[in-house]
């Protein structure tokens, strides 16, 4: 399975713009910039995306690795947190924060080790080999 994205640009650093399309058209001409990565510029940025789909890879590969364990997900939402050291131009880690409720079968422990096992394992985390990624977990059992 291959997937794509494209990134066009105009322009030096500072005061150019470009915009982003992924091939679903999810980005259909997304604006990004130097303010939107830097300050607080319209648009989005490469560690916002990063952060998305990091967020998002996890959280999928955690449901996976539950129903391996015969375990249904509840409520599963996780946040990703991107720093980005501006100066080395070097994202320095990642802090994924999940929040899960409403699933039955499983002691905060054991949800709490199949947690970290997703986070090693889903493909963005594998992709990432070499930065930091930190993991929290809030656990509410199913009432």
């Amino acid at each position: 399975m291959k997937r794509t994205a494209n990134a066009h640009w105009e322009g030096n650093m500072k005061e150019g713009k470009g915009d982003l399309t992924t091939q679903t058209t999810t980005l259909n001409h997304t604006q990004y910039s130097f303010n939107s990565r830097f300050a607080d510029g319209i648009g989005t940025n490469p560690e916002e995306l990063l952060g998305a789909a990091h967020a998002g890879c996890y959280t999928m590969a955690l449901s996976a690795f539950l129903q391996n364990e015969g375990i249904t997900a509840g409520t599963l939402d996780t946040k990703a947190i991107v720093e980005l050291d501006a100066v080395k131009l070097a994202i320095t880690n990642i802090q994924l924060e999940l929040t899960a409720s409403a699933i039955d079968g499983v002691s905060e422990e054991q949800f709490t080790a199949i947690a970290k096992a997703a986070k090693e394992n889903c493909p963005v985390s594998k992709a990432l080999a070499g930065t930091e990624i930190g993991l929290t977990v809030s656990y509410k059992q199913a009432e």
